[in-house]
């Protein structure tokens, strides 16, 4: 087992692991928060105390993530036997050893969901418990669209520190492979603290022509102009899917292409294998957030209906709404791919830019657009369905 390196596999893929839940949950924990702003406003204008709202939301997220971390504690060890028969069937198990379940997955799984999602609550509910409670209340009226004094300028600093380390691998091909993910991770982490700010720009750009496109996709555009903080909340998982998937795929195309040879079997499929896990949490992080937010918006769907507006005009601007985001991501997601890879390959093969076929490429942006379309279009479906003074009743 030491000989096949399989500690130091283990390894890296918790630390990937890790760093994947504590940026998707951060996500998540802060878009539930800010749902309940106005529920935690009226607490604070009848006297709650500041720590008593953080107490709260800590509360409320360590009583999600422990049944959580119990369930994919579950799931993990169902794939942990596939996971185990693959890379033995590839070779990167010696033969003979068998498979053993370990119960220590358990506290690590506690531990890192309860401690993540307290803390991302705390967070996110931090600033906004030690507002005034006029102005707690304002704000859960028209939301918050400026960004921390911290969030920006680390953003701004994680975008400018992956330039920085991809121009140094440039010049370093000896380090590119060693350097590519740290790569990755930084501009993952500024995409993801400057979200609000780089979806608003993209939105505006498509509701300059959005007159043309009719009615629907005009509102659309509109709420996602001036929601983009609610918006990017969504954006970001769709990035990562979009960024690790094509970083890993256009390695070996890429390969395939210039040599002939995607490189070792056991290699390709466990950067598939890992890639499609990575993905495939990374999606239904997404998935979520965007039924939250619409979910979230049931009222004004309900309010737009009593004043006339057509349930089809309602699903047309949803569509919209989902395909503006699916194209952020695809934007956002691409150009860091691009970014990461172009050390390595200018190391192994004398240009920067990857080798993607048709395919890929379409099966990738169609999943994406899939995904938000289904993770919108059905809370808007079930919405509707309903009469619409029983929706804003329950609202």
């Amino acid at each position: 087992m030491a000989a096949s390196e399989i500690g130091i596999m283990a390894a890296g893929f918790l630390i990937v692991s890790v760093y994947l839940s504590v940026f998707v949950i951060a996500s998540t924990m802060g878009t539930a928060v800010t749902q309940q702003h106005r529920e935690l406003a009226m607490l604070r204008a009848i006297g709650a105390r500041p720590w008593q709202i953080r107490r709260a939301v800590a509360a409320q997220a360590v009583a999600a993530a422990v049944p959580s971390a119990v369930a994919g504690f579950a799931l993990g060890g169902v794939l942990a036997r596939w996971w185990f028969g693959g890379m033995a069937d590839h070779g990167l198990i010696p033969p003979g050893v068998a498979f053993t379940f370990s119960w220590v997955a358990l506290p690590v799984c506690l531990a890192v969901a309860t401690v993540t999602s307290a803390l991302a609550g705390v967070l996110a509910a931090s600033r906004f418990a030690g507002l005034r409670p006029a102005r707690a209340l304002e704000e859960a009226a028209a939301g918050r669209r400026e960004l921390g004094l911290l969030r920006l300028p680390l953003g701004l600093a994680a975008v400018a520190g992956g330039v920085v380390v991809s121009s140094v691998l440039a010049r370093q091909p000896e380090k590119a492979g060693q350097g590519a993910f740290l790569v990755l991770l930084l501009f993952c982490f500024g995409v993801g603290l400057l979200g609000p700010r780089i979806v608003g720009p993209v939105a505006w750009l498509v509701a300059r022509s959005a007159g043309r496109l009719g009615s629907s996709a005009e509102l659309a555009m509109l709420n996602v102009t001036t929601q983009s903080r609610r918006f990017s909340a969504a954006v970001v998982p769709l990035v990562l899917v979009v960024a690790f998937g094509t970083t890993k795929i256009a390695m070996h195309t890429t390969a395939l292409h210039r040599t002939g040879s995607a490189g070792p079997a056991p290699s390709v499929w466990m950067d598939y294998a890992v890639t499609g896990l990575y993905a495939g949490f990374a999606a239904i992080a997404a998935a979520n957030t965007l039924a939250m937010i619409t979910t979230e918006r049931r009222r004004d769907l309900a309010l737009l209906r009593l004043i006339g507006t057509h349930p089809l005009r309602l699903r047309s601007m949803a569509a919209w709404e989902s395909a503006v985001v699916a194209a952020t991501a695809l934007l956002l997601g691409t150009a860091i791919a691009l970014c990461t890879l172009a050390p390595l390959l200018r190391s192994a093969y004398g240009s920067p830019l990857p080798y993607l076929p048709w395919t890929t490429v379409l099966g990738i942006s169609g999943g994406v657009l899939l995904l938000a379309l289904l993770a919108t279009g059905l809370p808007v479906h079930a919405t509707l369905r309903r009469r619409a003074t029983e929706t804003l009743a329950a609202a």
